[in-house]
């Protein structure tokens, strides 16, 4: 375990904004010692999660100048929506490489360190997408849902060594993810998708402050045994999780078409 005069080293991707940001501020606060990461911010750790040499490289800097890593914020994503048949392979995968295999090669360069120390903490952030799929956003809600098995399966495996796999399902929330996601052009699909869209638009502006889901991940951290998983959001879009789980599926598409839809 850490030595009670020494700052947990934390490492957050994805920190040049939105829930990165507030994770990176909100921990600093609270006496950690945070590496906030980038692709290209100044004043932010360089960190590109599509490439193995740029993680390695920045994973590399933290050890030399800390000795350890004790936890990891999964935050870097991007978002991609449209239609599924409009989807190029190409474009999928580009979500895929950031949001999901990002993830693993952090993972994979921090692991090692984590096993030595016998002690670690990482903390995925997913969404609630990755339980419950919204329609033109089928690719985004992909990644995250094989974001959840790879939690799973992962927590399994490290826990023996001392180390914890969490999993953060935020909802709607105002961040930068709105302006930035990258919509595909469509035909057949162009009226559905633009109300789609523009209503995912609509409640991420009016979502929650990023800072709730930042303070989460500082309880997380401090918790001594954190479960798996843990959703924060607009209530209807956590109870949405729950009519999936405990309702006819009907019933769920029904409620989803008509608010996305209509």
């Amino acid at each position: 375990m850490t030595r009670p005069d020494t700052k947990r080293v934390v490492l957050v991707t994805g920190a040049s904004s939105g829930i990165g940001a507030a994770c990176l501020s909100h921990l600093e606060a609270r006496g950690f010692s945070v590496y906030g990461a980038a692709r290209n911010t100044p004043g932010l750790l360089a960190l590109d999660v599509t490439s193995d040499e740029s993680v390695a490289a920045a994973v590399r800097t933290i050890l030399d100048r800390e000795g350890r890593i004790d936890a990891v914020i999964n935050n870097a994503g991007i978002a991609l929506a449209g239609a599924v048949e409009d989807t190029s392979p190409e474009e999928a995968q580009r979500q895929f490489d950031v949001n999901f295999f990002g993830v693993l090669r952090v993972c994979r360069s921090v692991l090692p360190t984590m096993r030595a120390q016998k002690s670690g903490t990482i903390i995925n952030i997913g969404s609630i997408a990755g339980l419950v799929a919204v329609p033109f956003q089928g690719f985004y809600s992909a990644s995250k849902f094989a974001l959840e098995g790879l939690t799973e399966s992962l927590r399994y495996e490290v826990r023996p060594f001392g180390i914890h796999a969490v999993l953060v399902e935020p909802g709607d929330h105002r961040t930068a993810l709105t302006n930035n996601r990258r919509s595909l052009e469509s035909t057949t699909y162009a009226d559905a998708a633009k109300r789609a869209i523009a209503c995912m638009a609509q409640e991420e502006q009016a979502g929650p402050d990023p800072i709730n889901v930042a303070r989460l991940v500082h309880r997380i951290l401090m918790a001594r045994n954190p479960r798996l998983r843990y959703t924060c959001g607009p209530l209807s879009q956590r109870a949405a999780i729950w009519l999936k789980r405990l309702t006819p599926f009907a019933l769920v598409e029904r409620i989803i078409a008509d608010h996305y839809l209509k």
